[in-house]
């Protein structure tokens, strides 16, 4: 009998995806997998809740117990958009590890909430493996349902919430994109990270304050958030982000949005940093 495994995470695709997949196989047959990174909006909780009872399936949460700044301070690096440890290590190796004990590569299908408008990511391009060939190189069968029709926006999603009860995240009602990690991400570019800053400030600055610990402790680590221009790359920490922020607003750009969510998905990662980055003191 087919078992299917919905990897979850709290936000409106991967619900979808996974009210598909009940849809089409059965609730009794479909496990919902979240992995908790200890950072999550409090609002990410109750809709799990919600919408895990709305369909009527059972929820696996893993965790290893760490937040990302503490497994960048044990793997003595700060994360960026090109190399990743907290989503590596507190998603995709956890997510893994419970599917490898628990199912059998050959009855099972592992569902993901990409959707139409991120084919790049499923099939891959431009000499890039796509997330689909990877996972069957694994010698898994992934399904993405928000590939098929009917193509939903985020926007429909919530209505069909709406229409049962159940209120979207909150993160999404402030203008963020995704729900993960309360907003924040290493991989953010200046947009979410502006956004962040003047929408929730007090989470701001309680990240701020864990990257200048760490910048202060770890060796030759660098800031995560860059600035780009006359031919190269410089590194300016949160603190620095928004002095220039409160200086000059303008300076940002407003379509740096960078992290996507859906950070739970093995895809092909760079190991090493990008040469010649320098760091805006």
């Amino acid at each position: 009998m087919i078992s299917v495994v919905s990897m979850v995470s709290g936000g409106l695709t991967s619900y979808e995806a996974t009210k598909r997949a009940v849809e089409r196989f059965g609730a009794d047959r479909v496990t919902g997998l979240f992995a908790d990174t200890m950072m999550e909006d409090e609002d990410l909780y109750r809709f799990l809740k919600e919408t895990v009872e709305h369909l009527g399936i059972k929820l696996v949460r893993v965790s290893d117990g760490r937040n990302p700044w503490e497994v960048f301070e044990d793997e003595r690096f700060i994360g960026n958009s090109r190399v990743d440890p907290c989503s590596k290590i507190l998603k995709r190796q956890l997510m893994d590890r419970w599917v490898q004990d628990s199912r059998r590569n050959w009855d099972t299908i592992l569902v993901f909430g990409l959707d139409w408008s991120e084919r790049h990511r499923i099939y891959g391009g431009g000499g890039k493996l796509g997330h689909k060939v990877i996972t069957e190189h694994r010698g898994w069968r992934p399904w993405y349902p928000l590939d098929e029709k009917p193509y939903l926006t985020k926007a429909d999603i919530i209505a069909g919430l709406h229409a049962i009860g159940i209120e979207e995240p909150r993160l999404y009602k402030l203008g963020f994109p995704h729900n993960n990690c309360g907003g924040f991400c290493v991989k953010m570019g200046h947009a979410q990270a502006r956004h962040l800053l003047h929408t929730i400030p007090e989470r701001w600055a309680w990240h701020e304050a864990q990257e200048e610990r760490l910048l202060a402790t770890i060796p030759r680590t660098k800031p995560f958030l860059r600035f780009r221009g006359g031919g190269s790359t410089r590194r300016v920490s949160m603190r620095r982000f928004r002095e220039l922020d409160e200086q000059q607003p303008m300076l940002s750009d407003d379509d740096g949005w960078g992290c996507g969510g859906s950070c739970g998905l093995q895809e092909e990662d760079s190991e090493k940093p990008p040469n010649g980055e320098g760091y805006l003191e």
